[in-house]
Order: C-alpha cells, then structure tokens, then sequence
C-alpha cells in the first residue's frame, strides 16, 4: 500500500495540534497564539488539542504549553535536535504525526515553521495552506478551512484539504490570540524518543550570529504610524517621522512606499511584509487595499487619514479624518507637543 493510499482513511485521523516553535528555551510568540486559534477548533471537533516540540532540555516547557490550552504535549529530547535542522526536525514530526494520526497540524509562518511545514507535507503526502490569516473548521465534513489573501490580495481564498490527512497551515505571526494562561492547568505529557546519529545529517550546524543590529521592531511596537504612497514623495513621508518621534511611535509603509524606496522592506506592512496588533495605528494617505489591511487589522485602534472619504481604509478604521495628510499631520505634531510638554514630556498609551 503507498503512502498515498493509507492516508485516504480519513476516519483514522482525530485531533488538532500544533508545532510549538523554541529558540534556546523559549517559546516563540505565534506558537502560543496558534494554541488560542487550536483550541477554538478543537472544541468545535470534539477533540483534544495537543502541542508538539522537539529540541534539547525543553520538558519544562510544557506546563507552558498547557497553561496556554494544550491538553497534551509531545515532546521529542534529543541532542541532534538542540538546533533547528529541516531534517532531523522533520523525521521528529514524521515519527510523532505516523504513529498519533493528527487530523490538522498547524505551523507558524516563521522561516524555521514554514521550511518545516512544506518538508513534512511532502513526506507525508498531504496539503499545506501557505500564511494562513483566518482558520475554521467544516464540522459535518471535519474539513480544516484555512483561508489567505489571494490573486495579488484582491480575494480572500478558502483553501481545503479535502482527500489527505493531516490537513495542514502556517499562519502569519499577530494573526490570532493568545489565550490568557491558566495557572495549574493540567494535561497529558507523552515522550517520544527517537534514533538520530550527528554523523547521519547532511548539514552542520557550525556557528549561530545573532542580528544586534538596531532595527525598529514593528511586530513590539505599541503605537505605529503607517504612511502609503499618497504622502506624494520621500520628503513629504519624512513628516510622518516627525510625527513619529512626537508621539513615541514607530513607522512603517505600505508595499508602494518600500518598492518606491522610501522605507526598508522590514518596515513594511502588509501581506508581504510584516503583521502588526498595535495598541494604535495611524493608517496615513494609504488607500487601505486587503493586501495591507491583513497585516494591521488586529490592531485596538486605527486611525485614518485620507482625503478620499471613500477610501477602503476607512471601513477598517475605529476613527477618520477625511483631508490631506501633508496639512493635518502637522496640526496633529503641535497638538501632541502641547500635551507633551503639559504631561512633562510623556504620553501614556495604557
């Protein structure tokens, strides 16, 4: 019997887990909000959720990942595993997915989740939905229903693994939520082990370099100010620094700022950039295409600012102020310095 064919038994298949993704002991955030969004469709199928990790010394971990809703964790301790490596990782996740039969794996759409994902859904014969922003699940059908911006973001696309099994997705980091941690919550804790020989993987891991470089973190960052190609020319988009450093913010573009060569693409936002849940963002003299909107929607407050009142940004946004940027930004710099300088310098945004 092929691969192909033992995975057509549909009915084999129960539960809902999720790749805890570690980096020297700590557990990246989309992991634990991946937890959240697997909790929601565990409920919904009836099954329990489970989180797996592999690495090196990582079982205190996972009461963590119980806190966070996990009902069971599975880990797989290994020296080989101490460092992120696609192929011992994945005959980690084969050794656990054969033997438990997952119904839906889910992945973060880091570098390390997504090269991951994409070996494993090949190994096993089954699909994988890229950068997933909405997860659901078909319950009569028990059809995971993962969809993406597509066609250049011009569509959401429902994409469905109608035939194989696990049904796999890599979702975009600040997507989902996290559920708050419960305390003293309790669950199943299963150890796998597994034969790797060093001497067995093609690659070597032979140094690992820190970037220290000083970067704005948009993905940490509490107020965002986001400027679209409609601030006219790079001069113009300088007002938005400005604006920026009044407020204590960070700035980011749209993708036509970054092609245009106004910004670096790590500041981005958008589908092919960063995803981003300020507690405000200032969406300025950007159209609001879903291309964008995907990576920004989650925020607590949007405020925008575009002179078309018909503009799509403003059906996202919490508050608009319908006029030209290069006119209100700067009422908004001397309004903000007044209460800076009433506040002694600060502006609090708890």
């Amino acid at each position: 019997m092929s691969r192909g064919e033992f995975y057509m038994n549909l009915d084999d298949y129960r539960g809902v887990w999720v790749f805890i993704e570690q980096n020297d002991g700590k557990i990246e955030g989309v992991s634990l909000e991946l937890l959240g969004a697997g909790r929601k469709l565990a409920d919904k199928l009836h099954v329990p959720l489970a989180g797996f990790l592999l690495g090196l010394e990582i079982k205190p971990l996972a009461n963590k990942i119980i806190s966070y809703g996990a009902d069971i964790v599975y880990l797989i301790d290994h020296p080989v595993l101490k460092n992120y490596r696609t192929e011992s990782y994945m005959k980690g996740v084969m050794l656990l997915a054969e033997k438990y039969k997952p119904e839906i794996i889910l992945y973060g759409a880091t570098p390390n989740g997504k090269d991951l994902a994409s070996a494993v859904a090949t190994d096993l014969n089954t699909g994988l939905t890229a950068d997933t922003t909405m997860l659901d699940v078909d319950i009569d059908n028990r059809l995971l229903e993962a969809s993406r911006p597509a066609f250049g973001g011009n569509i959401m696309a429902t994409i469905l693994c109608k035939k194989h099994r696990p049904q796999m997705a890599t979702v975009r980091p600040k997507v989902m939520k996290a559920l708050e941690p419960v305390s003293g919550r309790t669950g199943k804790i299963i150890e796998e082990k597994i034969v790797l020989q060093e001497e067995d993987m093609r690659t070597k891991v032979l140094q690992i370099v820190n970037d220290v470089t000083k970067k704005a973190n948009l993905a940490d960052a509490h107020v965002i100010v986001c400027g679209g190609k409609g601030m006219g020319d790079v001069q113009n988009f300088q007002l938005l620094y400005e604006f920026a450093e009044t407020i204590g913010a960070t700035v980011g573009g749209t993708r036509d700022v970054v092609e245009a060569g106004w910004l670096p693409h790590h500041l981005q936002i958008g589908q092919t950039g960063e995803t981003v849940t300020p507690k405000i963002y200032f969406a300025v003299a950007l159209s609001g295409a879903i291309q964008h909107v995907v990576g920004m929607k989650n925020s607590d407050l949007i405020i925008a600012i575009n002179k078309d009142p018909n503009a799509p940004i403003f059906d996202v946004a919490t508050y608009g102020i319908v006029g030209d940027a290069l006119e209100i930004i700067p009422k908004l710099i001397e309004q903000f310095k007044q209460l800076r300088s009433v506040k002694g310098g600060e502006i609090s945004y708890a």
